[in-house]
């Protein structure tokens, strides 16, 4: 007659031979850690406030504020993104096996 014990005793070979190890290696982490910041930074300077708020911070109807087409909110926060997100397909694409 068949037993129906489970046999503890025995590992599997992954779990034996099998190390824990990281997709990516540390350079790769590194840039991609930049590469967030990069992206944070540029969607942080896109913040402010919206076109009907005076700088003190009412609400208006009748006010027209021009710093949403500042040039930190049109040209240097979108470039930020764009390059951080340049840096993260770099930080995916950089090879962490290769050789110095």
């Amino acid at each position: 007659m068949k037993s129906n014990t489970i046999n503890t005793t025995n590992k599997s070979a992954s779990s034996q031979d099998a190390g824990f190890s990281f997709l990516f290696g540390k350079r790769n982490y590194i840039f991609m850690a930049i590469g967030v910041a990069l992206i944070g930074l540029g969607f942080l300077l896109m913040t402010g406030h919206d076109a009907n708020t005076r700088p003190d911070g009412t609400w208006d109807a009748n006010y027209w504020n021009n710093e949403i087409y500042s040039w930190r909110r049109i040209r240097l926060a979108p470039f930020l993104v764009l390059v951080g997100f340049a840096v993260e397909i770099y930080a995916i694409l950089i090879n962490p096996n290769k050789e110095k």
